[in-house]
């Protein structure tokens, strides 16, 4: 297909998953007039009321999957949670499908994906893998260690660190990875865009503050707030992973800077991510606008950032749960440089991701002063 045909034409996009991330999507969607069809669980999506075309289905049902593909010119993900065998049986029957179902399989594992690195020399911490949780507790394990599910975790979900024997019984029996706990002194993000031609782009590295209970981002800071040699250092290996994967697409490359000033891999996602959604206002590209390019093979638009800048996560406070009420919006709205992002979550609950907020700022300092007023004054409560 030549590139104009995608603008202003039958040309279908379609999209697994009709969360917050393909809402952002979808706005840089429609800025090109490309014609969109999402595919989702729910009625009320974030992406229901903004694409062209709007199905129900599981995603993780291959029937469910195979005919929404069937329908669409381009089939891309905004989550990896997906029905891996029809994506295949797609790909077969010709449909582009962007990323590539190996790289989403390998990805969607934590225990394949933490295998693929070390088969590509890639640094991350060692692991093991359990297939049961009887199996785990047979081994010889040093405490503390971080375990992760081996599927479906999210958000600081299917992650704990077990510090005894009494934590290992308390894990859920399922599949899993053991890591060792690595002391790090930041962690670390470099989005990595590859179009189907092969150019490759990187993001600024950023920098990520965790909520300590929730185990949730809470502030993304770009640039990180690091040496140019550990930058440097960063981004080489988030190269070094693109390559690895040869991926099409996005792929957010999480990293940890150890005490001694190594790069190690934590884990990656094959798609747009909450690391990159300062980009929106403070980059010369937005990820979502560079999602697009990258799946339709354009050329790949510039990452330098315009701004600095910082995100502010918008979760639902503690102690509230049903109809959704921004407190103190008008607050921050009179703050200089700050720009508020509503998913369209009807309904809150303590820690569920509702929205967003970007702060630029022409000092990262000024602007990280400005997030830490932001987070203190707004709240996600019940009406």
């Amino acid at each position: 297909m030549l590139m104009n045909t995608y603008f202003s034409s039958n040309f279908k996009l379609g999209v697994l998953g009709g969360g917050q991330l393909g809402k952002m999507l979808l706005a840089e969607s429609q800025k090109f007039d490309v014609h969109t069809a999402v595919l989702d669980g729910s009625a009320d999506a974030p992406c229901a009321a903004h694409c062209h075309e709007f199905y129900m289905g599981d995603l993780m049902r291959f029937e469910d999957v195979y005919n929404f593909g069937k329908k669409v010119d381009v089939l891309t993900i905004e989550i990896e949670h997906v029905n891996i065998q029809a994506l295949y049986k797609l790909e077969e029957e010709g449909i582009k499908v962007y990323p590539q179902p190996s790289v989403i399989e390998t990805i969607q594992h934590k225990g394949k994906q933490k295998d693929f690195y070390v088969a590509n020399g890639i640094p991350t911490s060692p692991h093991r893998r359990f297939e049961v949780l009887e199996e785990l507790k047979k081994a010889d394990l040093a405490y503390p260690f971080v375990w992760k599910s081996a599927q479906f975790g999210y958000d600081g979900t299917g992650v704990k660190i077990v510090r005894s024997a009494e934590d290992v019984s308390k894990l859920a029996d399922t599949a899993c990875i053991v890591e060792a706990l690595i002391p790090f002194k930041n962690e670390l993000a470099v989005i990595v865009a590859r179009n189907v031609s092969g150019e490759i782009k990187t993001y600024p590295v950023v920098e990520m503050e965790f909520h300590p209970e929730a185990n949730q981002v809470e502030y993304v800071i770009c640039p990180a707030r690091i040496s140019q040699e550990v930058a440097e250092k960063a981004n080489a290996i988030a190269l070094r992973v693109a390559e690895a994967f040869e991926h099409v697409g996005l792929l957010a490359v999480e990293m940890f800077q150890t005490a001694t000033d190594e790069i190690i891999v934590n884990e990656v996602a094959p798609r747009t991510h909450n690391s990159g959604h300062y980009s929106i206002e403070a980059s010369l590209t937005s990820q979502f606008e560079q999602h697009l390019r990258t799946v339709l093979n354009l050329p790949l638009g510039a990452t330098d950032s315009k701004l600095a800048g910082i995100m502010v996560n918008l979760v639902g406070s503690e102690g509230y749960d049903g109809d959704v009420y921004y407190e103190n919006m008008e607050e921050i709205l009179r703050m200089e440089g700050v720009t508020p992002h509503i998913y369209g979550k009807k309904q809150t609950r303590p820690f569920r991701k509702m929205g967003h907020v970007t702060i630029v700022n022409k000092d990262i300092e000024t602007a990280r002063v400005v997030a830490e007023k932001v987070k203190n004054t707004i709240r996600v409560i019940s009406k």
